[in-house]
């Protein structure tokens, strides 16, 4: 039980720091949204888009619930499945990769 709390207050101050960043205009977070490139790509809406402005970089974050055997595996098919994504944000938003 200790161990938990000691999780949710973690998250709670990550929570707060990534909420004044955004506000300072340093961070740009985009949940669930589609990305509009200029060629046609498949797999184009990850759940969770994390650009920092200041550092340049951007994180594709697509969530995934698997067991434990399967971490590996399904890591490595997100990966994939947004190699093409990944390549495409880096020329349009002139980021690096992360």
């Amino acid at each position: 039980m200790m161990m938990m709390m000691m999780m949710m207050m973690m998250i709670i101050i990550i929570i707060i720091i990534i909420i004044e960043r955004i506000r300072g205009g340093k961070l740009t977070i985009l949940l669930n949204q589609q990305v509009q490139t200029d060629r046609s790509i498949p797999n184009n809406k990850p759940d969770i888009i994390n650009s920092d402005n200041e550092k340049g970089t951007c994180v594709l974050i697509d969530v995934a619930n698997s067991r434990d055997r399967n971490v590996i595996k399904k890591e490595a098919e997100q990966i994939l499945k947004y190699k093409d994504l990944t390549v495409e944000i880096q020329r349009m938003w002139n980021v690096k990769k992360r």
